[in-house]
């Protein structure tokens, strides 16, 4: 979100900041678009260090601006795209730190000033990232096993006596067996994190995402996760999640290499 609201004249502009790096050539940016036509995206010093940044006009970036951009999905995905491929061609130089979407100070004095007060911070994120990347990780299974078919049991009979035990006995079967399909379910993702962290030299769980989230209302998700990986071991990663594919039959879906987005804020 918006860090300092830019507060100046509709003339004015604010700076608007996308990663921070280490030296970069500015012809690594040239050619960018931006957020802001008219504006090149160019570096500010930040000592031995630099911000990628941007002018863009005050007035376009307040709060209510961004808010308004945030309830429109076609604008915000155009945002974030521009976003992202500045951070892109900054990282494709070298190790880069990219700061979340919208952060904005009132002048390039303002943010020199602020993201340099975390230089120490940005410089030990900038070392722990350096030589690696990325990569996305999604395991989908089956919502329900053969053993919990998607049919209701029959409705219990009217007489009661053995009849009426035998529909009980069946109802609890049905609840085990949704709950044996459930614990096999996560011990799976439980193994295949298990083996991909292996690999990784940091990871992140994040929220898995609902069937009206995925659109699959046959399978769900039952891991979504994220593991910074060094170039050295990609393929590695690679190889492994196709044999878990085939001794899980689980869906597992990957997806990088990426801007560690999810570890450039740990130190």
């Amino acid at each position: 979100m918006t860090r300092e609201q830019p507060g100046a004249p509709e003339s004015a502009t604010a700076t608007y900041v996308y990663a921070v790096c280490r030296r970069l050539d500015p012809a690594a940016l040239s050619g960018l678009a931006g957020l802001a036509a008219g504006f090149p995206v160019r570096t500010l010093p930040l000592g031995p260090l630099a911000a990628v940044v941007q002018h863009v006009p005050a007035a376009e970036f307040t709060e209510d601006a961004w808010q308004q951009r945030l309830a429109d999905r076609a604008e915000l995905e155009r945002c974030a795209r521009a976003h992202h491929e500045v951070v892109t061609a900054a990282a494709a130089c070298g190790p880069t730190v990219p700061l979340a979407l919208a952060t904005l100070y009132r002048g390039d004095e303002r943010a020199q000033q602020a993201l340099g007060a975390d230089r120490d911070r940005f410089a030990a994120a900038l070392a722990r990232i350096e030589g690696h990347a990325e990569w996305g990780v999604k395991v989908s299974l089956p919502a329900t096993g053969p053993e919990a078919p998607q049919s209701a049991p029959p409705a219990p009979p009217r007489n009661g006596g053995g009849a009426g035990r035998a529909y009980l006995e069946r109802k609890r079967g049905l609840h085990q067996a949704r709950e044996q399909h459930h614990d096999r379910a996560l011990r799976t993702a439980e193994d295949i994190d298990a083996a991909l962290s292996r690999l990784a030299t940091a990871t992140r769980r994040l929220r898995p995402h609902s069937p009206e989230m995925t659109g699959e209302r046959h399978r769900v998700q039952v891991l979504n996760a994220a593991y910074l990986v060094t170039t050295a071991r990609e393929k590695e990663l690679l190889d492994v999640v196709e044999l878990l594919r085939r001794s899980t039959g689980a869906e597992v879906e990957v997806s990088g290499p990426w801007v560690p987005y999810s570890f450039a804020g740990e130190v």
